[in-house]
């Protein structure tokens, strides 16, 4: 057993465990980001949604229109969570770097706030340009961090801090490369925020207090530029909400 394939292992374990907590999630339920997505792909007749979670993005494929949507997690209780939610969808197992179909089998393919859990994003972005027919649309969305490496260091020291599984937010220059060297053609991109509620961004994985109380002394003390950039504020010292950096791409195979 590889230490990838452990570490994947752990992850689907773990988002499995919480799969109703993302499914109730503020954050990943709605918003402008969601609805963004589905309307890039809203001509599709075939779409797949990679690491779908709770299955929020696949149903507003099919609020969108798509007349077949796929949803693939490597968690299956995940995957239950979003067919159950959304009756429309179908639900596949499935690791986002060995996506277990067929080549040219869709032409609309979305992942959205999951791919910095992947240990290797290079090979997810292959594995969905081998997936896409040529013409497809890939819309994706995911956390990204400052060029800055003071910022950088910080926003994914917290992010591992709340959440063990997570592996990194990466630069938005690492995911053009990616994007380009798959053979992809960017046709739009952009980098917006969205406000988290500290205390909701917590409960999301049930993180225990040990990790909390690391999690509330590292706001407490953030470097040079954090208020700003993540847009932190404070109740009566301690951290009530920040704001992430979502990078939002509409690429063409």
């Amino acid at each position: 057993m590889t230490e990838g394939s452990d570490q994947k292992r752990s992850t689907a374990s773990h988002f499995g465990d919480h799969a109703a907590e993302y499914l109730d999630s503020g954050v990943h339920s709605a918003g402008d980001d969601l609805d963004q997505l589905a309307a890039w792909c809203a001509s599709a007749e075939r779409g797949l949604d990679v690491a779908t979670g709770a299955g929020h993005t696949a149903g507003a494929l099919v609020d969108a229109g798509v007349d077949r949507v796929v949803a693939t997690d490597a968690a299956p209780d995940m995957v239950s969570t979003a067919t159950d939610a959304f009756p429309a969808v179908e639900g596949v197992v499935g690791d986002a770097e060995r996506l277990p179909f067929d080549s040219d089998r869709f032409d609309a393919v979305t992942c959205r706030i999951a791919a910095h859990h992947f240990p290797d994003p290079s090979a997810f972005v292959a594995e969905v340009a081998r997936v896409l027919e040529p013409g497809g649309t890939f819309a994706f969305e995911d956390n990204v961090a400052p060029t800055d490496d003071a910022l950088d260091d910080f926003l994914n020291t917290v992010e591992r801090i709340r959440d063990p599984t997570h592996v990194r937010s990466h630069a938005v220059s690492d995911w053009t490369g990616w994007l380009e060297a798959a053979g992809f053609a960017v046709e739009t991109s952009r980098v917006v925020t969205k406000t988290l509620d500290f205390e909701e961004w917590v409960a999301n994985v049930d993180a225990p207090a040990e990790r909390r109380t690391r999690l509330e002394t590292a706001f407490e003390d953030p470097p040079p530029g954090a208020v700003e950039t993540f847009e932190l504020t404070y109740d009566d010292g301690e951290i009530d909400s920040f704001a992430n950096l979502k990078l939002l791409v509409r690429a063409r195979r």
